[in-house]
């Protein structure tokens, strides 16, 4: 009981401080504008770009995508790769996900097809479509190893995971007044009801964690890549440190939503990450330790691959805005200061950076509900200690 009330009362506090902090900020309503509409939409215009600020997040993520480039020129040293095992053959289910992926991408973006409606429903079996393509290369390029062959029970509960925890961070979305919204469910724009899109959306949802997943696999069946930075600077997180300034930045973001936007991942990147460590329990931070950067760079990395391909179909979907999309999810960003440089039309150039933090926080979050459900969470052959 201890056990569990331990890992229960920080996902409780995370959600009640924004709360309390939005009884301050909203003396009048008490809650922030457009709170409990959903799926959510626009409720004001976020501040115009800001040069200072532009140039400065430049910079830095310059000096990151170097250190992803050049790891040898921060401490690191390349180590020889081990060698590559022997393919296998690509499984049915590789063919299957490439086919459903082909389909309803071409259904997605064509917009008049002979299938009617049906390309309203199209963007969860698009993605269900790719989870299993990628799967079935992970499978072919390792040797006969991937999630769906070797632990499909980590894949189902990856999927419910994503269901919860996405909705969490549309939770977070309202006290940042909205970096992202869906303007294409007002006032019956869709031909679809009310509950029929909030189905979608929840259906949508169980594939965010999936697909990062699948990615985080992937890339570790290169091995020149999987050992690249596993050789670097030995450095232990402070977990409690960590934790409580999780909390207190997510209670000030609700108090300075537009300058403290990305908080909503940060801070609640630091909650999770900093309990587990608190805990000893094995996070992708925990190899850091040891000078292993390998599983929380890989994760990061993939999950910004993943985000090109939200993006890229996300934007495909709503090529002619003088007609409605043909995703019902269809999302746009509203993000201060930096909202320009538009790649395929919706994401901001320095917005993707911020894929890689989240791909992290997908991971941590996954295996402190599997702590909290006893439920296993290695993602790669051998890791049963960390399930």
């Amino acid at each position: 009981m201890q056990r569990i009330y331990g890992l229960v009362w920080p996902i409780v506090l995370s959600v009640v401080l924004p709360l309390a902090a939005a009884w301050f900020a909203y003396p009048v309503t008490h809650l922030p504008p457009g709170f409990g509409v959903f799926p959510p939409q626009f409720v004001a215009n976020a501040p115009g770009f800001n040069l200072v600020i532009f140039v400065a997040l430049a910079l830095v993520e310059a000096i990151f995508a170097l250190f992803l480039l050049f790891p040898q020129w921060f401490g690191f040293s390349i180590p020889t790769p081990p060698p590559k095992p022997a393919p296998a053959r690509f499984p049915v289910w590789f063919w299957l996900g490439a086919a459903l992926t082909l389909f309803f991408w071409w259904l997605m973006w064509k917009r008049v097809t002979p299938f009617g409606d049906l390309v309203y429903y199209a963007f969860t079996p698009l993605w269900w479509g790719f989870i299993l393509a990628l799967d079935g290369l992970v499978y072919r390029r390792s040797g006969g190893y991937s999630l769906l062959a070797a632990r499909p029970k980590t894949l189902l509960n990856s999927a419910a995971v994503s269901l919860v925890g996405w909705l969490y961070f549309e939770y977070f979305d309202y006290f940042a007044l909205g970096n992202w919204y869906y303007p294409n469910t007002v006032n019956g724009v869709m031909p679809l009801n009310h509950a029929t899109v909030v189905i979608l959306y929840l259906v949508a949802y169980t594939t965010v964690w999936p697909a990062i997943f699948e990615w985080y696999t992937l890339l570790n069946t290169f091995p020149g890549l999987a050992s690249r930075y596993s050789n670097g600077p030995k450095i232990a997180l402070t977990g409690r440190l960590l934790f409580w300034s999780g909390f207190f930045l997510i209670f000030v973001m609700v108090l300075f939503p537009h300058p403290l936007f990305w908080v909503m991942w940060v801070g609640a990147l630091a909650i999770f990450s900093g309990g587990l460590i608190r805990k000893s329990i094995w996070n992708p931070f925990t190899t850091m330790v040891e000078g292993n950067w390998g599983p929380i760079l890989l994760v990061a990395i993939g999950s910004l691959f993943n985000g090109f391909c939200w993006e890229l179909w996300n934007w495909g979907s709503n090529t002619n805005p003088a007609l409605p999309a043909t995703n019902p999810n269809y999302w746009i960003y509203d993000i201060p200061y930096v909202n320009v440089i538009h790649i395929f039309s919706e994401m901001p150039l320095l917005g993707y950076m911020g894929y890689m933090p989240f791909g992290i926080l997908v991971w941590v979050v996954f295996i402190w509900l599997g702590e909290l459900f006893g439920f296993d969470t290695a993602l790669l052959k051998g890791d049963q200690d960390k399930g």
